[in-house]
C-alpha cells in the first residue's frame, strides 16, 4: 500500500503563497491549504503549529528574497532608504502578503537579516549604543506601515479604484466650506492616497533618518 505523501516545508510555502494571492490572511485557513495539496491539516502541523506561525513563515520569505544579493552600499542613511526601497519593491510584487508582513511581523532568517542591516547601519551613525533599539524600532514599525498601507490600495480592482476616486472628488471639492473651511481652501491641491506612493515614502522615510541623524552627538 502506498503511503502517504510527505510535503517539503517549502511546497506547502508555494502553495500557502498561491492560495494568499488569490485571497487574503483572514479568508485564508490551513483547511484550505491541506485541502489544496491533497492532505490532511493534521499533516501541515507537523511543519507549522498554527496558521499564525504558517503565516509567519510565508513573510519571512519575501523578507529572504528581498535580501538575496543585497550588499550594503553608502552611508547609514543610504544604507536604510535602499533597503526600505527593496523591501516596498518586493512586496509591491506581492501585496496580499504586505498586509501578512504588517500584521503579524516574522521571525525567520529573513527577518534577521534586515535586522541585522538596520542595526548595522545604525551603529555606523555615530548613535550611542542605548539609542539605536528605540530609533531601529520606529524605522522599522514606519516602514511596516508604509509598506502594508501602499500593498493595501494596489490590491484594490479598477472599479473600486474609481469608485474610490469618486468619493474622494465629492468628499474634497464637495466640502461646505463654512463647515470645513481649510479643506475647501486647499480642495483643488490635496491629493487622494494612490497619488506619488514612491515620492511620498521616500520623503517620510527621509524626514525619520533626518529626525534621528539631529540625534547624533
Amino acid at each position: 500500500m502506498t503511503g502517504r505523501r510527505r510535503w517539503s516545508t517549502e511546497e506547502i510555502l508555494d502553495t500557502a503563497v498561491t492560495l494568499l494571492r488569490a485571497s487574503d490572511a483572514e479568508s485564508f485557513s490551513v483547511r484550505k491549504l491541506a485541502a489544496a495539496l491533497g492532505t490532511d491539516s493534521s499533516s501541515l502541523y507537523r511543519h507549522f503549529r498554527n496558521k499564525t506561525e504558517l503565516l509567519r513563515a510565508v513573510a519571512d520569505r519575501v523578507l529572504l528574497a528581498a535580501m538575496d544579493s543585497y550588499r550594503p552600499e553608502g552611508d547609514w542613511k543610504q544604507r536604510i532608504t535602499a533597503l526600505a526601497l527593496r523591501l516596498r519593491e518586493a512586496f509591491g510584487e506581492q501585496p496580499q502578503l504586505a498586509a501578512i508582513w504588517g500584521r503579524y511581523g516574522s521571525g525567520g532568517t529573513g527577518s534577521r537579516l534586515v535586522m541585522e542591516e538596520v542595526l548595522q547601519a545604525l551603529r555606523t551613525s555615530g548613535l550611542p549604543d542605548q539609542e539605536i533599539p528605540a530609533c531601529y524600532h520606529r524605522i522599522v514599525i514606519l516602514l511596516a506601515a508604509l509598506i502594508s498601507s501602499e500593498a493595501g490600495i494596489s490590491t484594490i480592482t479598477p472599479k473600486e479604484y474609481e469608485q474610490g476616486m469618486e468619493q474622494f472628488r465629492v468628499a474634497v471639492l464637495g466640502a461646505d466650506p463654512e463647515r470645513f473651511p481649510a479643506l475647501a481652501h486647499f480642495a483643488r491641491d490635496i491629493r487622494p492616497l494612490g497619488a506619488d506612493r514612491r515620492a511620498a515614502f521616500e520623503e517620510i522615510l527621509a524626514a525619520q533618518l533626518a529626525h534621528i541623524a539631529a540625534q547624533i552627538p
